[in-house]
């Protein structure tokens, strides 16, 4: 039994090291949203906070039956802390066993974050993609991006990417990652540039301070899939329409939101009914299709669970 004194603390090395691969945090998203669907999953409506300084406040609560375990996740975004030399978002996981409460294990939450975001993404783009998309355009160069390009990399035959942020270095870095993958990598000088013929495109813009809207959807081609992480903010709300087919995360999450994202009458459905096959991603290969989302706590519970698992079948924690 874990108390206070042993409770083991995953930290983003180790959770390095224990080597899981895209395919299996998509795989194992997917499951738990089943889950969700059969009775077996349960989440609650991600809970947020802004206070009116630039801080940014979050908290996700989910329990799965398989593996048995409760994951809550708090979230501090704070722009200030670039100044103090720390990263902008930080957060913790804390798993406790869900048939007794007792605590499991402390798991670096900004990993987690950055896998489930991209695999979350990643379970849309299986079925809103074109399975032969080659380009990726990004539009904001931080973590959330990394771990796109990670997991498209991963799962679609990738060539190229553009890359448009507002930090040199971290494009920079993003077009380094590309290259140390055998991409071609092009910085751009406008979002448009980079858009503008992408077969896909993954927009993660920074939400605090709020940005306002300048990216165009009819800059988008025939074919391409969007996948919008940051809230649709930095979207042109009256080109939404240009999309053949929006998904988002959560409709029942988006009833209890002060704002909806894009426009409820563009929906389609939420990535349960995608996964569980109540609707289609893409019925042609010329649609636009696009995925916007929050975040979803089922992300965060599988992507933490399938990780405190692994470190118990390698003996990184104790069984």
């Amino acid at each position: 039994m874990n108390t206070a004194e042993t409770l083991p603390y995953l930290s983003s090395a180790v959770l390095d090291r224990l080597a899981i691969s895209t395919p299996e945090i998509v795989d194992e998203i997917e499951r738990q949203i089943v889950g969700q669907r059969r009775g077996e999953v349960w989440c609650a409506p991600k809970a947020a906070v802004w206070p009116g300084d630039d801080r940014y406040f979050m908290a996700t609560l989910g329990v799965a039956t398989v593996p048995p375990v409760l994951a809550t996740k708090s979230l501090v975004v704070n722009p200030r802390n670039a100044a103090r030399g720390l990263a902008t978002l930080n957060s913790l996981i804390t798993l406790l066993d869900a048939e007794t409460g007792l605590p499991l294990a402390l798991v670096d939450g900004n990993w987690v974050t950055a896998k489930r975001t991209a695999g979350l993404s990643a379970v849309a783009a299986r079925r809103m993609a074109r399975h032969d998309a080659s380009s990726v355009a990004f539009i904001g160069c931080g973590v959330q991006a990394r771990g796109h390009l990670e997991a498209f990399a991963d799962l679609f035959p990738l060539h190229e990417i553009r890359a448009f942020g507002r930090g040199k270095s971290n494009r920079d870095a993003l077009c380094d990652m590309a290259r140390s993958r055998g991409l071609e990598a092009i910085p751009c000088d406008t979002a448009r540039a980079a858009v503008e013929g992408a077969d896909m495109v993954v927009s993660t813009v920074t939400l605090v301070p709020e940005p306002e809207p300048f990216l165009d959807a009819n800059w988008l081609k025939p074919g391409s899939f969007a996948a919008i992480t940051d809230l649709a903010l930095p979207w042109l709300p009256e080109t939404m329409r240009r999309f053949d087919r929006i998904v988002v995360d959560d409709l029942e999450q988006e009833k209890q939101m002060p704002k909806p994202m894009v426009d409820p009458t563009l929906v389609a459905g939420d990535l349960t009914g995608l996964v569980c096959g109540d609707f289609v991603g893409r019925q042609s290969p010329g649609e636009a299709t696009a995925f916007v989302f929050r975040g979803m706590a089922v992300g965060d519970l599988a992507v933490a669970g399938l990780a405190y698992m692994r470190a118990q079948a390698v003996g990184v924690v104790g069984a």
